[in-house]
């Protein structure tokens, strides 16, 4: 595979979208060609490969990369070139932008990049690089004999129930539009809130059980939840969105009003702004973790906002 500065690397995960990725690929090919010009193709059928093709990338001096396939692949292509700028700071700094060709394609929704991919493709073509705040999370993993884990996030991370929800979510050969409500539905008939306590930039904010605490950097997640309906990725913080732990049947009713948005108004859910988020467990029991759609579980969990730490390809967001 030859690379040359010129030209654009394109990472594709071609099972994307149960698969729809590969299969749209041939029709957005030669419209990419035509917008971006030369393009570099990477296939990738593990996000550990998407690392390798940055490598290279940087080396060969590309400073755009393009991600086709979901919120998945944007977390591993994220997390890469996180992990490039770490190695080599005063390296150029590559510009990415993605192709929302997957199941949810939250972030997409979040920057306004159309559905329809032709349309895609002419947005991100008349797209510029702008800052991008990306959030960092530290935690303990029970899982690897409490190894301190560090991981990036482009969109949302959250403790409690939307790490369950990925669970039910990655368990299904087929996903469809309805998969995430139907899989948060099942969480919330078992799921038990635990006991947290909650700092916003050092400072004790919340001390109680939680459905969830979401940080988020972008907007929306589980297939269209405006979680945090008023994020904006380049200001530098977080907005923090905690469901207080409530009687069950109170919060399935209250499910609907997280597509609109409306959730942030109701009393039993608090919401704000941070630079730094802190989740301490009172039982010392894992909570499970969402980022950016990939499920894990963690204990002491802190989380960061970058601001600035990476260039994508978006129009600015407006204040």
């Amino acid at each position: 595979m030859a690379y040359s500065p010129n030209k654009t690397l394109v990472i594709l995960n071609p099972h994307a979208g149960s698969g729809r990725a590969g299969r749209l690929w041939t029709r957005i090919e030669p419209l990419l060609w035509n917008a971006l010009g030369d393009l570099v193709v990477a296939i990738t059928q593990h996000p550990e490969e998407v690392a390798l093709h940055l490598d290279k990338a940087r080396a060969a001096g590309l400073t755009r990369v393009i991600a086709i396939g979901g919120d998945g692949t944007n977390h591993a292509l994220v997390n890469s070139l996180m992990r490039l700028n770490e190695l080599e700071p005063t390296a150029p700094r590559m510009t990415f932008g993605c192709l929302p060709i997957g199941t949810g394609h939250d972030w997409a929704r979040s920057i306004g990049i159309p559905n329809s991919p032709a349309a895609a493709v002419r947005w991100i073509a008349a797209a510029k690089p702008v800052a991008l705040d990306v959030g960092r999370i530290t935690y303990t993993d029970p899982d690897h004999d409490g190894q301190i884990v560090t991981r990036h996030f482009l969109n949302v991370a959250s403790g409690g129930i939307g790490g369950v929800v990925d669970q039910h979510v990655n368990r299904q050969a087929r996903r469809y539009p309805w998969t995430f409500l139907e899989a948060t539905i099942r969480s919330l008939l078992t799921y038990v809130p635990q006991a947290m306590t909650v700092k916003l930039d050092g400072a004790e904010w919340y001390d109680g059980t939680g459905y969830a605490v979401a940080v988020a950097n972008g907007r929306m997640f589980g297939h269209g939840m405006r979680v945090a309906p008023d994020a904006r990725y380049d200001d530098g913080q977080f907005d923090v969105v905690l469901v207080e732990g409530m009687p069950r049947t109170r919060i399935l009713a209250a499910l609907y009003t997280v597509y609109s948005g409306t959730h942030i108004h109701r009393s039993d859910v608090h919401v704000a702004r941070a630079r730094t988020v802190e989740i301490g467990l009172k039982a010392q029991e894992p909570i499970s973790l969402d980022l950016d759609g990939e499920p894990a579980q963690g204990i002491a969990l802190r989380f960061e906002a970058l601001a600035g730490a990476l260039q994508t390809l978006a129009a600015p967001v407006s204040h």
